[in-house]
């Protein structure tokens, strides 16, 4: 098999709830990173074998192929097949997994990977809620025969029971993810990894106007301290540990990175950024659910016979705070190097998009810090 490497992985600016890509469509931010990206690696959207696009909410703007209309919309060749999966939230990052599968299996000798999600104007839940009854719910009742039916919040709560983790730790957490990424983006740690967006100003009801401005920075981080974090309510439980400060933020975005095989990159003259080493997928629990980077780390680490100090930057994406105290609990991860420019509590998670942005984060902070090994996990 031949190996397979990122050329370029980037990402839009994050927009917070009715922010600045509130009035953005999902196919342009998508389709102008895509393009974007293209163009500063040098390679022609005809060169690109295939685009795998996650997303979650695949209705009204990010409805039917919301890949293959941001392809086309924005230049991107015709013969250039587009496809968009849904593996809720680690649906880019599975698109990188198909986008690496088909590099080694010799389907295809470039590959892109990419995610949008517009949480602004579709919420989480979207594609589940307003269904006529005779359409049907989205789980049967077969499902309950075998397993409970709860939130993600629920479940964050359980993880954290579990793992025997304190509304102290969680609070600790959600203020560190707050001050690691305000301390990137004042750093200009991300600049090499965003794509400016020209977005239009929206007035005070929240309609376009005229008037547009060029988007290229992070706008989710909020400014916080540990009682700041204290005084806020439980979001799942009356006696919970996790808040809106300790959850990952509701946000807006696109990400891609592009994977070629290291011969075709050789062949076009362009520069790897990283080499992809594996890809794991696990199922985990359905009720607690958000156990999944554990095992996922183990099986990985096994498969290529590294050790958790041999990696330089973890990427767990912060859905709750609980989910990655539990993870480092478990594998014995360094903290320092766990998401070290902040996570989704501070930086938002745009669903279907977060796989890419964390693969960009990890990519770039690598070649900023001089690390060799990244692991990406959610």
């Amino acid at each position: 098999m031949e190996d397979v490497v990122i050329v370029d992985a980037a990402r839009s600016a994050v927009g917070r709830k009715n922010g600045s890509l509130a009035g953005v469509h999902p196919t342009d931010a998508l389709g102008t990173v895509m393009m974007k990206m293209l163009e500063r690696s040098g390679v022609a959207s005809g060169e690109v074998d295939q685009v795998v696009g996650g997303c979650i909410n695949k209705l009204g703007a990010q409805g039917m192929n919301v890949t293959r209309t941001a392809w086309l919309s924005h230049g991107g060749a015709a013969e250039t097949p587009c496809i968009t999966i849904d593996s809720q939230c680690g649906s880019s990052q599975e698109a990188v997994h198909l986008a690496t599968s088909m590099l080694r299996a010799g389907m295809a000798d470039v590959m892109m990977a990419c995610g949008v999600e517009n949480m602004t104007r579709l919420p989480i839940g979207s594609d589940a809620v307003g269904l006529k009854p005779e359409l049907g719910k989205p789980v049967s009742r077969t499902y309950f025969e075998h397993f409970e039916f709860t939130s993600q919040f629920e479940g964050a709560e359980r993880v954290a029971e579990k793992y025997q983790i304190t509304r102290q730790d969680t609070d600790a957490f959600g203020l560190a993810s707050q001050e690691r990424a305000k301390q990137a983006i004042e750093g200009g740690y991300f600049d090499s990894q965003i794509i400016p967006l020209e977005v239009p100003v929206l007035d005070e009801e929240g309609k376009r106007t005229e008037e547009t401005v060029v988007f290229t920075r992070d706008e989710v981080p909020r400014d916080t301290s540990l009682e700041a974090l204290a005084g806020l309510k439980p979001v799942a439980r009356e006696d919970g540990i996790h808040t809106a400060g300790t959850s990952s933020q509701i946000a807006d975005g696109a990400a891609a990175v592009l994977l070629m095989t290291a011969s075709k990159a050789e062949e076009l003259g362009v520069k790897p950024l990283a080499k992809v080493v594996d890809a794991q997928l696990v199922g985990c629990d359905p009720v607690l659910m958000l156990e999944g980077p554990i095992p996922a780390t183990e099986k990985m680490l096994a498969k290529t016979g590294l050790s958790i100090s041999d990696i330089d930057v973890f990427e767990v994406n912060e859905a709750f705070a609980s989910v990655v105290l539990s993870w480092a609990k478990t594998v014995g991860a360094d903290m320092d190097k766990v998401n070290p420019n902040g996570g989704a509590i501070a930086l938002g998670h745009p669903l279907g998009a977060t796989g890419c942005f964390l693969t960009a984060k990890a990519v770039h902070e690598l070649h900023r810090n001089g690390g060799e090994y990244g692991l990406i996990a959610m």
